[in-house]
């Protein structure tokens, strides 16, 4: 997919206002909730205001955040995204985001491009499961068929009219960067497909979060860095798999491994302890972003 580069400086705040659009004004403290006793640890949300509220607050951590609702693509193409952009101090790069098995509605996933959205970029989730994700409280032994009913091929498709969908609303506002993608799990695994696929076209750099079934056999086709990040207690991305995805794909890619954690202790922390893993593994991600979609593009 080629993705032409045009000279602008911010996205406008005009850009991307499509249907069903809401607006959530915010002050988000970036900080994570620690949890007391034995209560699961999670991410502060950026708690929203009322209109006018905390405008114009210079001493805030991060910028007002738009939320809109989007129906993405045409016919049997058509899919629902969401997409966070950043108002104050926009710095007009685009994050593709793929969630995990639970979905784009899911909280944890919400929240985390929330947050990323705060510190000026525009986060676009789009559904990969088609309204079907994988529900907390299902039996296990019924996974691997939900799994198996979710075609991968369809799953690629939908994630490349999200990226189309991104270049041309940019390229329509003559935004010059390119695009970064983040994953988590499922969509950890799916960040490799697609780099392999995209060669550099439209994708700058990358985030993979403990992917999960990745396929080694394309990742020669990957043109720029990866950050992988996972825990070294964490059996479904085991970290021999991750140091020969560094070795393969070159470029400058990364593997941090967090000695105790498990499987989505980043963006779905359950103790005090991940809690400043997670805050930990956050700003490796922002630093990586901005070096790959800001300073170097």
């Amino acid at each position: 997919m080629p993705c032409q580069k045009r000279l602008s400086s911010a996205l406008p705040s005009s850009l991307l206002l499509p249907l069903n659009f809401f607006y959530v004004q915010s002050k988000c403290n970036l900080n994570w909730k620690r949890s007391s006793g034995k209560k699961r640890g999670e991410r502060v949300k950026c708690s929203a205001v009322g209109v006018g509220v905390g405008v114009g607050v210079e001493d805030e951590a991060c910028e007002l955040v738009n939320g809109v609702e989007l129906s993405i693509g045409e016919g049997d193409d058509n899919i629902q995204a969401y997409l966070f952009k950043a108002v104050k101090n926009n710095n007009g790069a685009g994050v593709l985001l793929l969630s995990d098995i639970f979905g784009f509605q899911d909280s944890a996933t919400r929240d985390f491009a929330y947050q990323v959205a705060c510190h000026g970029y525009n986060v676009l989730v789009p559904d990969l499961f088609r309204g079907d994700p994988w529900e907390k409280g299902q039996p296990k032994p019924m996974f691997e068929q939900w799994l198996a009913s979710q075609d991968l091929q369809r799953v690629a498709n939908d994630i490349a009219t999200s990226t189309k969908w991104m270049v041309d609303e940019f390229r329509a506002a003559g935004i010059s960067k390119k695009l970064g993608i983040i994953g988590f799990c499922f969509g950890g695994g799916r960040v490799i497909d697609v780099l392999a696929a995209d060669q550099g076209a439209c994708f700058s750099t990358a985030v993979s979060f403990y992917g999960t079934r990745m396929d080694p056999t394309p990742a020669s086709k990957i043109k720029v860095p990866v950050l992988f990040i996972s825990g070294d207690d964490d059996p479904l991305c085991p970290i021999g798999v991750l140091s020969k995805f560094e070795k393969i794909i070159g470029n400058g890619s990364r593997v941090v491994i967090f000695k105790g954690r498990g499987h989505a202790f980043a963006h779905r922390p359950g103790s005090t302890e991940e809690d400043a893993d997670a805050e930990q593994a956050f700003t490796l991600m922002r630093n990586w972003l901005h070096d790959g979609l800001l300073v170097n593009s």
